[in-house]
């Protein structure tokens, strides 16, 4: 196992997720973290853009390697209690694409 059991990532960059609520999900997992007690074992960051534009706000969870995509604040406390806490991935908001770039083309 590595430093933290979960170490999570939140787009609050590039050209959508901001517009998209990036910061309040951000915030919504940091603080729910600290919270349910979890520091040193989650370790909740602000990433930059992950090229999955139009999809967010973008959450990733390693070392599971499990993506998430348009994730609200209610999104983000799910994450936390289902998946951080309880060990079970967020279907709902799981985000399964193609290998690279995903970005959704601007009309």
């Amino acid at each position: 196992m590595g430093q933290y059991k979960h170490h999570v990532f939140v787009c609050t960059s590039g050209g959508t997720c901001p517009g998209q609520g990036g910061d309040a999900v951000y915030a919504a997992l940091k603080n729910g973290a600290k919270a349910a007690g979890l520091k040193g074992i989650v370790r909740v960051n602000h990433a930059g853009c992950l090229s999955q534009c139009g999809h967010g706000p973008m959450v990733v969870v390693y070392p599971d390697d499990v993506w998430y995509a348009g994730v609200d604040v209610h999104g983000a406390e799910r994450i936390l209690r289902e998946h951080l806490i309880e060990g079970r991935p967020v279907d709902s908001y799981r985000y399964v694409a193609p290998p690279g770039d995903n970005k959704v083309e601007e009309r």
